[in-house]
């Protein structure tokens, strides 16, 4: 069978809505567009076990960036850190599937999408070689690349390819021109960036909302805004007729989850996601959440329990707002915070007795929340509910843009109201943060249970936090920001939270 789409993915395909290709896929499908799927190609004649497409390649790391998946904080591989881990995707999976592609079907086109090409769209620090990086779209050679979410923007590259149209101005997506076209935001050019005064610039202006530009040598990388997803579009989306069949260890607990809306208005420093989107919520409807859930009670392996709830944080759902362009959302007086759509879905869930238990695991924002909703949410904690200060110092706190909410008034109103048991996340080694800051964190945990869960800060290309860490500047003021980057540095900042966890043992 000849395939009109042939998907290379860096992660393994499971039939769910929680596996981004099998999103695109099922879309693609239902638009009378045949589709193959390549997973974790090991070497590089598996790519041609399906032939060649019709239309094109769309090759991905899949959902987790290739490099963070194979590395720690501290650059070791995995393997090494873990015994257990087994290396399945190559280090620059993107990189490495396109070169395979053109040296078996040199004509075709490839599309490349998914984490680790989003966040590679423009010119980029990488951490790990530590040296700035031209745009993947010009060292892969591929001819167009979707950031973000992607079903509106392959449908339509499949449809123009197909009609043998041209690939200029797909919202969403990337590609490289020899001019500028008029109506585009000049972002420094790649060999400005070495400049650490003109990389703040850059990161200042980025932004999904509007067409950028950059020049690299003699070519500019073009971004088109970004779409317009409805909650129509995610209706559609999701209730697509997924088999949910799970056969991966690390998809197992979330077989019958249940994605409320996409989108994260937290905008946090350290964070990907308003640049993979329009930094906007996108929340499905009421109706179609509980067709879905519906439609799961009827599959043959369903034991009675909705294993999730949510979305990047659960307690977003219903706050769309799309009266202003505020880079920070969550500040915005407009915005509705009442969380009353999701406390009615809860309680309408809860009506259907197929149902038995329906969890919330994907964990809160807590600076949004109020009694009326951790009332409600009681009733569907397992075990924790997680929450992720990240730290506590004021300083640091500002650093990472989450430097909104009381930390301990939510602890006191969660005891109060009798909603289980928390369990934490936090983060050390993040520009800004110092011994005396660690230290300061060393000592709040000290007065937590189950704060475990430490990670060392690991600088990903795009984000604000990176930003820092190269140039050491905060890129809004341009004022000196302390960097931890010597290994020394970090792990003494771990080390001396782990050091008063086991004295607290």
């Amino acid at each position: 069978m000849t395939y009109d789409v042939i998907f290379i993915p860096g992660e393994k395909y499971i039939d769910h809505p929680l596996c981004g290709i099998a999103l695109l896929k099922r879309y693609l499908e239902k638009n009378n567009f045949t589709v193959g799927v390549i997973e974790t190609p090991q070497h590089e004649k598996d790519i041609t076990k399906l032939g060649k497409p019709n239309l094109f390649f769309g090759i991905s790391s899949g959902a987790i960036d290739s490099m963070l998946r194979n590395y720690t904080a501290l650059k070791k591989p995995r393997e090494e850190a873990d015994p257990t881990y087994k290396k399945e995707v190559p280090d620059k999976a993107v990189l490495v599937y396109s070169n395979w592609v053109k040296k078996y079907f040199k004509d075709s086109i490839m599309v490349l999408g998914g984490v680790e090409a989003s966040l590679r769209r423009f010119s980029h620090y990488d951490y790990w070689e530590d040296e700035i990086k031209k745009s993947i779209l010009l060292s892969s050679r591929a001819n167009i690349l979707v950031y973000g979410y992607g079903e509106k923007q392959c449908l339509e590259i499949a449809k123009r390819i197909k009609n043998k149209q041209t690939l200029e101005g797909i919202e969403g997506t990337c590609i490289r021109s020899r001019e500028l076209p008029e109506g585009f935001t000049l972002l420094p050019a790649h060999g400005e960036i070495f400049i650490k005064e003109k990389f703040c610039e850059m990161q200042n202006l980025l932004d999904s909302n509007k067409n950028l530009a950059q020049k690299t040598d003699t070519f500019y990388v073009l971004q088109y805004k970004f779409p317009l997803y409805t909650p129509k579009d995610l209706d559609e989306y999701y209730e697509m007729p997924f088999t949910r069949k799970v056969t991966v260890d690390y998809m197992k607990g979330f077989e019958f989850s249940v994605v409320t809306h996409r989108g994260c208005i937290g905008n946090c420093n350290f964070c990907s996601l308003r640049l993979m989107s329009d930094g906007k919520i996108v929340s499905r409807s009421e109706e179609s959440i509980l067709r879905e859930i519906k439609y799961i009670t009827k599959l043959p392996h369903f034991k009675g329990n909705i294993d999730d709830l949510g979305g990047p944080s659960a307690n977003m759902y219903g706050m769309d707002c799309r009266k202003c362009n505020l880079a920070n959302c969550i500040n915005c007086d407009k915005l509705d915070k009442s969380h009353s759509r999701l406390i009615h879905l809860l309680q309408e869930i809860r009506k259907i007795k197929e149902v038995k238990h329906l969890y919330v695991r994907s964990g809160i924002r807590y600076d949004l929340v109020n009694d009326e909703y951790l009332k409600e949410l009681k009733h569907h904690i397992s075990g924790h509910l997680k929450i992720a200060p990240e730290h506590v110092s004021k300083n640091v706190l500002a650093a990472m843009n989450k430097n909104k909410g009381s930390l301990d008034d939510f602890i006191k109103r969660f005891k109060e109201l009798d909603c289980g048991e928390l369990s934490y996340y936090f983060m050390v080694a993040h520009p800004g943060s110092t011994m005396k800051e660690a230290r300061e964190l060393a000592e709040k945990r000290k007065t937590l249970k189950n704060s475990e869960s430490v990670q060392i800060f690991t600088p990903t290309p795009m984000t604000v936090s990176t930003c820092m860490y190269y140039t050491g500047l905060d890129p809004k003021t341009k004022k000196p920001i302390f960097v931890p980057r010597t290994y020394k540095e970090k792990k003494d900042q771990k080390r001396i939270l782990e050091l008063d966890a086991w004295k607290k043992k």
